[in-house]
């Protein structure tokens, strides 16, 4: 959420900033309701303070014993009760629709976010590990041998519909173990404190990650008014909302494994075969909560945090930047990590790793007092996976996959599958 203050300061500036996005200029319009607002409420704070000196005067007159001026303003006291009640409520409704228009304007990008209309224009800026040369035409992930008995499409849609799976067997225990190594590599290498969050949350939680209002429509709503969570970002990052923390608790470091649902609203069509692109799914998530000066450095750790989970599996992957015009709502900055997918013969999105700023913290109210005793102020908010579970289970299959249908698995998942190395093209952990 933008603060309007700084858009009255320098409107051109926020135009400039929006149109980086490719989005219209708004503040000419957010201004103008700002100054309907002001002035109701100028207006409301007259009203009182006439108000208060008549309640003052109807004092005197009854003391003076003057029944005719104290009958006047006694009138006059009840008359401007209502306009005060009446010009309240106006400025409430003015500072009620500013908020609204606010709340649906994306995050400006950070000054370094490269320009760009789409995808096309993102920026390569790391790439590890060299693609396996397969003497053979690699296949995608549902049609090998090694995963035909236990990545069940057919069973899912007849209890869920499309774009659900069932998984079972070696399949099913793989997706664990990827799960449980990559919270444990987070926990132990990288000094994130663990936490088991809901995946049901007040709609409050889910406008102050910044889901709620725009995007209502890719997410699920019980009907008792809680929401599926899209991401563990939304709880992990509400830990703060509304808090005040102090400054040496900074930086709050969380990682959680939770079921996500998205209902995926205007992607029909797109990457819809095999397990890419489900409504039900799993992610390692990771949120930072930091003091404004630590959340670029925040930033690259996150970014490098993610990485080492796909160089621990042998995974070769790319790193890109996000152009202006392809970062998603809330961001300033992020770093998409895609790995490499031999099937398709070509780099997927895994990760995306994202500073926010004060964006989501101003949604959620959420400051931390800094040590010298000054002025509380905004703490920086960045999220980013660690990884999504389902498409890390897609990389291992389809780089480890072999000629005769079989797979072989990372050496970093041997613990986690009690020494077995391979799942074999009849679908068993060997």
């Amino acid at each position: 959420m933008h603060d309007i203050r700084t858009i009255r300061e320098n409107p051109a500036a926020f135009d400039a900033a929006l149109a980086r996005r490719g989005a219209a200029p708004l503040s000419s319009e957010l201004l103008a309701i700002d100054e309907a607002r002001r002035a109701k409420i100028l207006a409301a704070e007259t009203a009182q303070a006439e108000q208060n000196k008549a309640s003052k005067d109807v004092g005197a007159a009854k003391a003076s014993g003057n029944e005719a001026e104290f009958k006047r303003l006694r009138a006059l006291v009840a008359d401007k009760k209502a306009e005060v009640a009446a010009m309240t409520e106006a400025a409430k409704a003015e500072s009620a629709r500013l908020d609204a228009m606010l709340l649906t304007i994306p995050n400006i990008p950070a000054a370094d976010a490269p320009d760009g209309a789409d995808e096309n224009d993102n920026v390569e800026i790391r790439k590890w590990g060299t693609p396996r040369d397969f003497n053979f035409a690699p296949k995608e992930h549902y049609d090998l041998a090694a995963v035909q008995s236990g990545m069940d499409f057919g069973t899912a849609a007849k209890l869920s519909g499309s774009r659900f799976v069932v998984l079972s067997g070696a399949v099913a225990r793989l997706h664990r173990a990827l799960a449980q190594f990559m919270i444990d590599l987070h926990v132990d290498q990288h000094g994130l404190r663990e936490a088991i969050t809901p995946v049901l949350v007040k709609e409050d939680m889910m406008l102050g990650t910044g889901q709620l209002p725009k995007f209502g429509e890719d997410s699920y709503q019980t009907t008792n008014g809680w929401w599926l969570i899209p991401t563990a970002e939304v709880t992990l990052t509400n830990f703060v909302n509304g808090e005040t923390v102090t400054e040496d608790s900074l930086p709050h470091r969380y990682v959680a494994h939770t079921q996500c649902f998205r209902s995926e609203a205007g992607s029909a069509g797109r990457d819809t075969a095999g397990m890419l692109r489900q409504h039900q799914f799993e992610k390692v998530e990771m949120v930072s909560i930091t003091r404004p000066d630590q959340s670029d450095a925040e930033h690259k750790r996150m970014t490098e945090c993610a990485q080492a989970v796909l160089e621990a599996l042998e995974l070769p992957y790319r790193t890109v930047v996000l152009c202006t015009g392809d970062m998603g709502f809330g961001a300033r900055r992020t770093h998409d990590i895609e790995v490499w997918l031999p099937g398709q013969n070509t780099y997927r999105e895994i990760s995306s790793v994202s500073t926010c700023g004060d964006f989501q913290a101003r949604r959620m109210n959420a400051r931390f007092k800094p040590a010298d005793g000054g002025k509380p102020q905004f703490v920086h908010t960045l999220n980013g996976s660690g990884l999504a579970v389902g498409r890390c289970l897609i990389a291992v299959l389809e780089n480890g996959q072999q000629e005769d249908g079989s797979v072989v698995l990372p050496a970093a998942l041997h613990p986690y599958l009690g020494g077995k190395t391979t799942i074999t093209a009849e679908g068993k952990l060997d």
